[in-house]
């Protein structure tokens, strides 16, 4: 398996590689693979010729620097679950932050239409110029036909096919669906730094989800929130930071629930100093 480290040796090698009409998928990454990443990977594989893997811990879309500082770093055994998907067909592009930032390790400002304001955007400043970026220097690198993105992120998946709208960026971003442990937490690289009595605790996130979705059936979404907050403040090892029902496509809250439109619930919670993020479709 081909790991590059400069981007130079891996535009050369698509270059060759699209010379010869493959079609190359994209993966990015940040590392400390899961198996949530090997199913991107796989659903990559499925539909293109060679997948690129990036795996880079980017700076710039970290508001909290202590949070970029703990970030799993595990290239050398991340190459490894890789090799066990393919170990033919997969390119792994680690670059350093030099590689991709040349010197001026900095966000650009993006307007996203708005979306970039609303839930993560609200507790997590500048995040999204960082994601927008990043991504968009990646697809620039990498000329991807194809880029894949886990819905667990549902709102960063909605920016960057913004990103690639506003931009006029040749790529088909792909929304894969998420994928969660056996007892319904969702799969993150952060879930490896719970404490055992977090990680007992945080599918409770999951489980409350599912509830919220049935209520939404028959109530309102401030009932429905009310109800949510009221689990949370009981639960005595997860706090909650919010629980937003909001439009699938806007991703404004909703005030009014409308048959025509499609809705999604929204959360985030910290177990101890590890923030886990989650979401369900309602409808």
């Amino acid at each position: 398996m081909e790991v590059y480290s400069e981007k130079q040796q891996i535009i050369a090698t698509i270059e060759a590689l699209k010379a010869k009409n493959q079609t190359i998928g994209l993966v990015p990454t940040m590392g400390a693979l899961h198996e949530g990443h090997l199913q991107l990977v796989k659903k990559a594989l499925a539909n293109n010729d060679k997948v690129v893997v990036s795996i880079f811990v980017n700076p710039t879309q970290f508001d909290n620097k202590e949070d970029l500082v703990k970030y799993p770093r595990t290239l050398e055994n991340d190459v490894a679950l890789l090799k066990t998907v393919s170990a033919t067909s997969i390119l792994v592009y680690a670059p350093t932050v030099e590689d991709v930032y040349e010197g001026n390790t900095v966000s650009k400002e993006f307007d996203f239409d708005g979306l970039e304001f609303e839930m993560e955007g609200k507790f997590r400043h500048g995040h999204f110029d960082g994601v927008g970026t990043i991504v968009k220097r990646f697809f620039e690198i990498v000329k991807p036909n194809n880029a894949y993105f886990g819905e667990k992120d549902f709102q960063q998946l909605a920016i960057i096919k913004k990103l690639v709208e506003k931009y006029n960026i040749p790529v088909n971003v792909v929304g894969c669906k998420i994928h969660r442990e056996t007892n319904g937490l969702a799969m993150s690289s952060r879930n490896t730094r719970l404490k055992p009595e977090y990680k007992k605790g945080a599918p409770f996130i999951y489980k409350t989800l599912k509830t919220a979705k049935k209520h939404f059936g028959t109530k309102s979404a401030n009932k429905v929130s009310e109800w949510v907050e009221k689990q949370f403040s009981k639960h005595d090892l997860l706090e909650l930071e919010y629980f937003i029902i909001a439009e699938s496509e806007t991703l404004k809250p909703v005030n009014r629930k409308s048959n025509k439109k499609s809705y999604r619930a929204f959360i985030a919670v910290y177990a101890d100093d590890i923030r886990l993020i989650d979401n369900i479709a309602l409808n």
